[in-house]
């Protein structure tokens, strides 16, 4: 989910530091954000800016020109730290740069990408009882039971999200036709436009963490974020405590303008949204109608606003951590940035099972063929064959008060810099989020 807030086209750069080989040096701690590099992991020397790393201060040492690469049970120490700073299970070691992405998908069973029509129709099932479920509560819920039943409703409608996701990558039934139309009558409900969607979603794929290419969670831009005081202050709300409903900006943005999208993709643009403009002039009265303004609040709204909840922070959980970098096009490797660029993170049960297992996400990515109900199947391969290599979760407070707090303006050395280290005059969102979000993983 990016959260592009201005026209511009979000070319990042930022200043590249490279000590000197004769100055002084003590390790770089100033913006207090952890990282590692592709090929070797720093040895020591950052805190955390949660305070949840403690190191001793160094004194200052001659630079070396060439640096000594720690041990592997140095580097493996190392990670373990940063995994429990940053709430994480694991933080994966670097791939290496001989590892292709057939590589990896050549090791996957055959069988995960086998399209069963009784599991994918049974997903449809699934959502479409538990979204009539969740109707149901909120109709019949005292107004302090209404929350959990706009949790549950919320939570349901996001799988048909992952349904119409399944169509749009043509793994739910292999039929394309069926495909097309399932998904665009699963997105109907969130309002979604399914052929916009699909057309920036596949580029999602195909340049994921790209800088300026990838079509979610995008860091913010050194340059744009100094362009304008306004924008600055935009920006630090909407990568702090809007973020979790930033999906909707992107959704707004990105999906409804024609001019975005090439003369072949057009017509088919032109048909999603004309179903979606149908089911508001259709849908929209008929529930006022039927239960007034408060009843379309009820019962679409904020079930609505659930679903962009798990939609934004579904997808910065994916990709977003400060030690995952994002890369220029000319240093960009597939194989990184799918395998060791995307994070596997575990949700309670029942958010698994409504989801459609959509947070089971690395096999996603390394293959968008793989149907929704073969993921943890397709992940249990990955864990047995590149196990080191991946970057596991179970869904905690620190992770979420990292990613909302560090993961801000991308730096080419460090991934990301905090906004309240570039400018904590201004940074009180963030400020305020460090004091009041929980630190549990």
């Amino acid at each position: 989910m990016a959260c592009r807030l201005a026209d511009s086209s979000f070319l990042f750069t930022g200043p590249r530091q490279t000590p000197s080989r004769s100055h002084r040096f003590t390790p770089h701690n100033s913006t207090g954000i952890c990282y590692l590099k592709r090929g070797s992991l720093l040895r020591r020397g950052f805190k955390h800016q949660q305070g949840l790393i403690s190191t001793r201060r160094t004194k200052s040492v001659q630079a070396v020109a060439t640096p000594v690469a720690p041990s592997s049970s140095e580097s493996a120490d190392y990670r373990k730290q940063l995994s429990e700073s940053y709430g994480f299970r694991q933080i994966g070691e670097p791939l290496p740069e001989n590892v292709t992405l057939k590589d990896i998908v050549n090791t996957l069973p055959k069988e995960v990408f086998d399209i069963d029509d009784v599991k994918a129709w049974k997903t449809v099932l699934v959502s479409a009882s538990s979204y009539a479920l969740g109707l149901f509560m909120i109709s019949k819920a005292p107004w302090y039971l209404l929350p959990p039943a706009w949790a549950w409703t919320g939570t349901a409608v996001t799988g048909l999200f992952v349904i119409g996701h399944d169509c749009a990558h043509k793994s739910f039934t292999g039929n394309k036709l069926v495909d097309d139309i399932v998904g665009t009558l699963a997105f109907l409900p969130l309002i979604y436009p399914y052929e916009p969607w699909r057309f920036k979603h596949d580029r999602h794929h195909a340049k994921t963490n790209m800088l300026s290419e990838d079509t979610a969670w995008l860091p913010v831009c050194r340059e744009e974020f100094d362009s304008s005081p306004v924008l600055r202050k935009a920006l630090i709300y909407a990568y702090g405590p809007f973020r979790p409903w930033m999906s909707i900006a992107h959704w707004l943005k990105c999906h409804f303008n024609l001019k975005t999208f090439r003369a072949n993709q057009v017509k088919r643009v032109k048909i999603s949204l004309a179903c979606v403009f149908a089911f508001i002039a259709i849908g929209w009265p008929l529930i006022v109608y039927k239960t007034g303004i408060v009843g379309w609040i009820k019962f679409w709204l904020i079930p609505w606003l659930g679903y962009h909840f798990w939609m934004s922070t579904f997808t910065m959980v994916h990709h977003t951590a400060p030690h995952i970098p994002f890369k220029s096009s000319d240093e960009w490797n597939a194989a990184q940035a799918q395998l060791n660029g995307t994070v596997h993170c575990n949700y309670p049960n029942w958010i698994e099972i409504l989801c459609h297992d959509i947070n089971v996400h690395i096999p996603h990515h390394i293959s968008t063929k793989i149907p929704s109900y073969n993921l943890r199947a397709a992940h249990q391969s990955l864990q047995e064959n590149w196990g080191k290599y991946l970057n596991e979760a179970t869904w905690n407070w620190r992770l979420m008060k990292t990613i909302m707090t560090v993961c801000h303006v991308y730096h080419k050395e460090q991934n990301y810099i905090g906004f309240d280290k570039l400018v904590p005059e201004e940074s009180q969102p963030i400020t305020f989020l460090k004091k009041v979000m929980p630190d549990y993983a």
